[in-house]
C-alpha cells in the first residue's frame, strides 16, 4: 500500500484575527494543515520550532515587521514566502522580493486568490528541489540538491531566489534569456513583476560572485537579457 502523502503546512502571519480566520478556512477546505502567529515574535518561534512547507506573510505586524521576519526566516530556512501587503507601492513589493520572498500580494484580496497564489508558490518550490547534476563554473560549483554554491571550496551565502536564478542560467550556458523568460523560469508565470525584478538580483548574484573571487559568468546581452558565459562548463553525476 502506498505511504499517504501529508498534507502540506501553511503558516499564516497576521495581527488581523478575521484575516487568519478567512484565510485558515479556505486552506483547510483545500487539504493544507494550518497554523497561526499573531506578531512577528510567535512567527519566528513557529519557524524555529516545527517544519513549514509555506509561510503567508503580512508586513506590518506588532512586536516584529515583516521585513525583519522576511531576513530573519531566510538566516536560518528555503521555506516559500508569501508576503501580505496593504501598500500598492513598487518598492514595497521590489524590497520583499530582494529579501528572500517569493511572491507578494496586496490588500484587499480575493481568499481564493491567495490558495492559488500557495498552490503555485508550492509548485515551483517543489520543480525547483528537483535534483540535478553539479555543475561546475572554474572555480564554482553548483549542487542542484543540496541547493549550495561554492566559490574556491569555500559556501556562497545566496538567496533561494539568487541561487535559483544563477541554476536557471547554468544549465543552459551560452543561451540568451529574456528578461520575461527569466520571470517565468524563476518568478513563476503568475507572478506580477517587471524586469527590474530581475535586473537587481542579477546585479546582487554578480556582486557576491565577484566578492568570492568567482570568474565573470553572468554576461549582459543589451535590449535582451542575460547569459551565462563560461568557457568550461561542466555537469558531472
Amino acid at each position: 500500500m502506498q505511504a499517504k502523502t501529508e498534507p502540506a503546512r501553511i503558516l499564516i502571519v497576521d495581527d488581523e484575527h478575521r484575516i487568519r480566520e478567512v484565510l485558515r478556512k479556505y486552506l483547510v477546505a483545500e487539504g493544507f494543515g494550518v497554523g497561526e502567529a499573531a506578531d512577528g515574535e510567535a512567527a519566528l518561534a513557529e519557524i524555529r520550532s516545527g517544519h513549514w512547507d509555506l509561510v503567508i506573510l503580512d508586513i506590518m505586524l506588532p512586536k516584529i515587521d515583516g521585513w525583519e521576519v522576511c531576513r530573519e526566516i531566510r538566516k536560518i530556512s528555503d521555506v516559500p514566502i508569501l508576503m501580505l501587503t496593504a501598500r500598492g507601492d513598487e518598492i514595497d513589493r521590489v524590497l520583499g522580493l530582494e529579501l528572500g520572498a517569493d511572491d507578494y500580494i496586496v490588500k484587499p484580496f480575493s481568499p481564493r486568490e491567495v490558495v492559488a497564489r500557495v498552490k503555485a508558490v508550492l509548485r515551483r518550490a517543489r520543480k525547483s528541489s528537483t535534483p540535478g547534476k553539479q555543475i561546475v563554473l572554474g572555480n564554482v560549483v553548483i549542487e542542484p540538491e543540496a541547493r549550495t554554491v561554492t566559490v574556491g571550496g569555500k559556501t556562497l551565502a545566496l538567496t533561494p531566489k539568487e541561487f535559483d536564478l544563477l541554476l536557471t542560467l547554468a544549465r543552459s550556458p551560452g543561451k540568451v534569456f529574456r528578461r520575461e523568460e527569466l520571470l517565468d523560469l524563476v518568478w513563476g508565470y503568475d507572478f506580477y513583476g517587471d524586469s527590474r525584478t530581475v535586473d537587481t538580483h542579477v546585479a546582487r548574484l554578480r556582486e557576491k560572485l565577484n566578492q568570492a573571487g568567482a570568474p565573470p559568468l553572468i554576461a549582459t546581452v543589451w535590449g535582451v537579457g542575460y547569459k551565462l558565459e563560461v568557457r568550461n562548463a561542466e555537469h558531472s553525476s
